[in-house]
């Protein structure tokens, strides 16, 4: 390498770092991986540097310091409760002894003014940026200040900056006092369904979950994600690929319960003729959701209740109006909807100016913007007596936050500039995944975010918080670091960048609290122990997964389960008990071609020796007899150790307890498997009285209460 391309690497290290790219990182087997020259360029370039060959490095960088030091504050500050806040004040030397003006104006309406001098301010650096000095001053922040998002405006010789002050608790809410310990069951809504729900569940078959479970002794119900989705064209059912996270799927809408239906004839005779009661019936015997035929045919009948709503304008419209006052982004939304219906394709591909964020009207059929209206309306209502109900009946309804959204989402065409569209989220390499896995969409951007105040994250934030006794965050890291790679490249290549995460967490800190809502951080794989360390200082309750925690130990036993813990044997992303215990796994992942048959030898032989060290485990604690071989005594025993730990919450997979072998979800098989398809083996009616379901529940519960003892 010559000098000028050593040079330029460092450069290219140094301008990185100024935008807050990872050089390198420690992968799954703690080896340190470096970064390429090229991925490092074109995430920079991802992230707006001006770089259109290797030749503009030292140029960007110049223009990146001079960029940084010209902004003289940072566009947010937080100032945690109980904590004396201070901001850096970053001003050229020539207005080093000018007078300060500020003006602080609270979330509440108050407003509170001050002026210093700059010159008596604490200096905590200098430094020459293209022949321009500039001094760094500390600035302290009057307290106490209020919980809330408040601006503050500096005036230094006729020039104003501004910036977004963050009064936080430094702790998030959470209902866990430390003195009790509770259960729950989780369940894919899609997959729960009743005799009387239409192949698919719905917000009355997740209602019934929950009293079924408070009758059993329960306190948790937890699904997975709930958000807006592509059901026509484009059709992807996956709840992490939403098509936003602003707003609710009317799949899950009980058309039964919408108050309209009993007064539009129309409706009604649809839904009792024969041909639309012979494709119910199909939908319901198939082992699997069908959710765009499904969704065609529920709209059939929302689009006549649609009809008949905004003709007649009963008393209810009154009602629809303070919604759509109150959410005014919905209006919004529902023209995107109704454009995609008419443009049959993604956005990315829409002429100009729709392209571009314009819509009027003319660009979409009004109709399908009412109907987009209406259900959003009805969804909110339903997931309102949803959670309503949840909380009478003293049970925590448990929602999850997925990492991204789908890249044709609303999110992305609307808030374009707080995403960076030129690369996609994943993760490195692993050894369940050795060619790393490219999640599709695109990251949110940490630069954009922070100067747009961050509104979409708290909406969006919002928007579960509302809803929700327990949010789970998908991927916790995120609030970290994310994963990287760059249009053009392969996970093999990408690379980590770096997010503002004391930002993040006062933001979650304190809309948790104004919700009254706990925060549980998905932490499970490969993850630095600085992000478990900051979720305990925040209170984020972490995860703790048996199959990841045996398959991680290296004494092959189960370690002590932490009491602020969500503890569970599995999530939806791994095989169930029965196929985790008789490697149903090891040999889809053979067929799927991610083992050779030499790694899938060695993967039974290990998963042997994790299976006898387990019994071992159980036997010596006394929650399993020995020679107790039955796969049924197995799994009990399992949960009786998760019962009786000091856990917070004790989550069972309802599926688990038929010890069933299909998983919900295989990670990187978008093709190969029915991933977020398939229906739970037994129905709501079957499975709530089944002995082996109700008999171990039972047990969990008495375990939970400190009933019984090994």
């Amino acid at each position: 390498m010559t000098f000028a391309a050593k040079a330029e690497t460092s450069q290219l290290r140094q301008l990185a770092s100024l935008y807050g790219v990872q050089t390198s990182y420690y992968d799954v087997t703690h080896r340190r991986r470096s970064a390429s020259p090229e991925a490092l360029f074109l995430t920079l370039r991802a992230l707006g540097a001006p770089l259109e060959s290797f030749h503009d490095i030292p140029a960007a960088l110049r223009e990146r310091q001079k960029t940084l030091w010209e902004r003289c504050v940072e566009p947010v500050v937080v100032a945690w409760e109980g904590t004396p806040a201070v901001l850096e004040l970053r001003v050229p030397s020539d207005l080093a002894t000018a007078p300060l003006a500020c003006h602080l104006a609270l979330e509440t309406g108050e407003a509170r003014s001050w002026k210093s001098d700059v010159d008596q301010l604490p200096t905590s650096q200098a430094i020459t940026v293209e022949k321009v000095a500039y001094v760094a001053k500390k600035l302290a922040l009057p307290t106490p200040l209020p919980w809330g998002y408040h601006r503050l405006t500096l005036e230094v010789e006729g020039r104003c900056f501004e910036t977004m002050i963050i009064s936080a608790p430094p702790r998030a809410y959470s209902s866990n006092t430390g003195t009790g310990k509770v259960w729950g069951v989780f369940l894919p809504l899609y997959a729960l369904h009743s005799a009387r729900s239409w192949g698919g569940g719905d917000f009355s078959d997740l209602e019934a979950l929950i009293k079924w479970t408070a009758d059993l002794g329960g306190s948790v119900v937890a699904t997975l994600p709930l958000l807006a989705a592509f059901l026509d064209k484009p059709c992807d059912p996956s709840p992490y690929a939403p098509a936003s996270r602003l707003f609710w799927n009317e799949f899950y809408i009980d058309l039964t319960r919408i108050p309209e239906l009993k007064g539009c004839p129309a409706a009604q005779a649809l839904l009792e003729s024969g041909e639309f009661q012979r494709q119910l019936d199909n939908l319901r015997s198939s082992p699997l959701v069908d959710y765009r035929r499904q969704m065609a045919l529920k709209r059939k009948v929302l689009e006549k209740l649609v009809r008949s709503f905004f003709q007649e304008k009963t008393e209810r419209y009154a009602a629809f109006q303070r919604f759509v006052e109150g959410y005014p982004q919905v209006e919004d939304y529902a023209c995107f909807r109704a454009a995609v219906e008419r443009q049959a394709a993604p956005w990315p591909s829409w002429p100009k100016p729709l392209h571009d964020g314009v819509l009027k009207e003319g660009d979409y059929d009004e109709t399908a913007r009412q109907y987009h209206l209406y259900v959003q309306w009805v969804t909110h209502e339903q997931m309102q007596n949803l959670s309503q109900s949840a909380r009478a009946a003293g049970v925590k309804l448990y929602l999850d936050l997925p990492l991204g959204v789908h890249p044709h989402s609303y999110d992305v065409w609307r808030e374009r500039g707080a995403f960076a569209l030129d690369a996609s989220g994943g993760a490195p390499p692993d050894a369940f995944f050795t060619g790393g896995q490219d999640w599709g969409f695109p990251p949110l951007h940490p630069e954009t975010i922070r100067q747009q105040r961050y509104r979409y994250y708290i909406a969006y934030l919002r928007h579960q918080l509302r809803h929700t006794d327990l949010l789970r965050m998908d991927h916790v890291m995120g609030l970290h670091r994310l994963f990287w790679i760059p249009s053009g490249l392969t996970p093999r290549d990408g690379v980590y960048v770096g997010y503002p995460s004391k930002e993040l967490y006062a933001i979650l800190s304190l809309e948790s609290h104004r919700h009254r809502t706990s925060i549980v951080g998905e932490n499970l794989g490969t993850v630095p122990a600085y992000v478990n360390s900051t979720m305990a200082r925040h209170s984020l309750h972490r995860m703790y997964v048996a199959q990841y925690e045996l398959a991680g130990s290296v004494r092959r036993t189960l370690r002590a389960v932490p009491r602020d813990a969500v503890a569970s044997l599995n999530t939806h992303d791994m095989a169930p008990f029965a196929a985790f215990w008789q490697g149903v796994d090891i040999d889809d992942r053979l067929d799927l071609g991610l083992l050779d048959p030499a790694g899938a030898r060695s993967e039974r032989k290990n998963r042997q020796a994790l299976k006898n060290a387990l019994e071992r485990f159980l036997q010596r604690l006394g929650w399993l007899k020995p020679d107790s071989a039955d796969l049924q005594p197995l799994l009990r025993a399992s949960l009786r150790f998760l019962s009786a730990s000091p856990a917070w919450v004790a989550l069972v997979n309802i599926e688990d307890l038929w010890l069933e072998r299909q998983s919900q979800n295989v990670p990187g098989t978008v093709q190969q498997r029915p991933n977020w398809q398939r229906k739970a083996r037994h129905s709501f009616e079957a499975f709530s009285q089944m002995p082996e379901v109700l008999d171990t529940l039972k047990d969990i519960d008495h375990h939970r209460k400190g009933e019984s003892r090994p």
